[in-house]
């Protein structure tokens, strides 16, 4: 976290609603995949929270998801951030989890490569260029974030000091905002993985 950035200060971030690929667990990150309706629920469930923020910047990744996530939540857009896209999976495109171990096993995105994506160096360095630009903008008020899961892990992990890897700790559900914030002059993780409101008056999945 760079300093200067004041006391209690919030940043937000909100990962974007349900789509189809993340319903099933297929790996989506340059795949401009829309929302599902639960996803559009999900992500206007998120309106009345996030309307008494008055934020002083809200950024959002250029993928169709997540600037639909942030339309549909009320909130104004002030800058998309390709630094906000998520982690390029290069040949797992598309794929499971398991469908990727059958041949990789054992693999994590973020322990082991994707073979024609982004590294973890890569994806550390736009975090940070994000935690940079937000961290500005803190000094004027609270600052919004929506993205994506995996590159809002890192985020997480590298606005608390930590390394990528550190990002597979932190999960993260669709539409499920977090709060980062700082306590006697350190980053800390205030709120993380809010339960999404929507999934408390629906029985659909998620």
């Amino acid at each position: 976290m760079p300093a200067g950035v004041p006391e209690r200060a919030q940043l937000w971030l909100v990962r974007h609603g349900q789509t189809e690929w993340s319903r099933d667990g297929k790996h989506t990150g340059r795949t401009d995949v829309p929302l599902t309706e639960i996803g559009e629920r999900e992500a206007a469930a998120l309106r009345p929270e996030l309307a008494e923020l008055s934020p002083a910047l809200v950024l959002t990744s250029p993928r169709q998801r997540a600037m639909r996530t942030a339309e549909l939540a009320g909130l104004c857009v002030d800058s998309v951030d390709p630094d906000l896209a998520e982690w390029d999976y290069g040949d797992y495109e598309g794929l499971t989890t398991d469908e990727i171990r059958k041949s990789d096993p054992g693999w994590t995105v973020f322990s082991a490569p994707s073979p024609g994506g982004e590294t973890a160096v890569q994806v550390r360095e736009r975090a940070d260029r994000v935690l940079c630009r937000a961290s500005a903008a803190l000094r004027k008020g609270t600052v919004v974030l929506v993205a994506h899961g995996h590159i809002s892990r890192v985020l997480g992990a590298r606005w608390i000091g930590l390394p990528v890897r550190a990002g597979a700790n932190l999960l993260l559900s669709e539409a499920a905002p977090c709060i980062l914030s700082t306590y006697q002059g350190e980053p800390v993780i205030d709120q993380w993985n809010r339960p999404n409101p929507a999934r408390a008056t629906s029985t659909a999945p998620s």
